[in-house]
């Protein structure tokens, strides 16, 4: 397996694993997404905004980066229709747009990294995260991240599932899609 290989198995892995957690998400009432958990971000239905702004923050951070690839500009165009909500609470009509932009964003984090190249992969990522220093980091790397983030919020809305004692085994995912 190659990086790349490796990289849209991350994607794909992330896409399963939210599906999973919007599954078990949308089964509660609003009023259980919203109410406020003691997590940093508060609410089950924050956690996931957040993990879905972080994930799009990333993905069009790589825009400049990718340029040339045509390929992989077509499939960051779909989040033009994210719509990122960033009210305190949120109604159920907006929860259905929150679950949508997941949709999108995680079906755009897998159709851009099947459509790099070896070279794409080793593009610099410009930030300003560490002082300058380094200013930049190799797109392979914030791929990564950008899975890394997605795990560890699920991971605060598991735990935080558990201690409401629903059941949340979305690290039981289906692995139907390594096959694809």
């Amino acid at each position: 397996m190659n990086a790349k290989e490796l990289l849209i198995t991350f994607a794909k892995y992330n896409e399963e694993a939210d599906k999973a957690v919007v599954a078990i998400l949308d089964k509660l009432s609003n009023e259980d997404r919203e109410k406020n958990r003691k997590s940093y971000y508060g609410s089950l239905s924050s956690l996931a905004r957040h993990a879905l702004g972080g994930a799009y923050f990333f993905l069009t951070m790589f825009k400049e980066a990718t340029a040339k690839n045509a390929a992989a500009q077509k499939a960051l165009a779909p989040l033009a229709k994210v719509e990122i909500i960033e009210a305190k609470k949120i109604t159920g009509d907006q929860w259905k747009k929150v679950t949508e932009g997941i949709k999108i964003t995680d079906k755009a984090y897998v159709n851009f990294v099947s459509a790099l190249t070896d070279k794409d992969l080793e593009a610099p990522i410009k930030l300003d995260w560490y002082g300058g220093k380094p200013a930049s980091v190799p797109l392979y790397f914030m791929l990564q991240q950008l899975t890394a983030h997605g795990t560890h919020h699920r991971g605060q809305i598991s735990q935080i599932l558990d201690s409401l004692k629903i059941d949340n085994d979305y690290s039981g995912v289906s692995v139907k899609f390594l096959s694809k």
